[in-house]
């Protein structure tokens, strides 16, 4: 597993942090916390303004 945050690219707001396997099943599990079924239930007035995920495995 690995860690993603996911942020609203026009705003840079984060949305959610946490471990996944991939990125989907990161933008799966954000839409999950936020009450939605999955990350395609979220509605496209949201999507739209860009989500991206990104992998935080920082090796020390």
């Amino acid at each position: 597993m690995s860690i993603f945050q996911i942020k609203q690219t026009t705003s840079g707001a984060v949305l959610w942090t946490g471990a996944a396997d991939d990125e989907q099943t990161a933008l799966d599990a954000m839409a999950r916390e936020a009450g939605y079924r999955d990350f395609k239930a979220i509605p496209d007035t949201i999507r739209a303004n860009g989500i991206e995920a990104a992998r935080l495995d920082l090796i020390s």
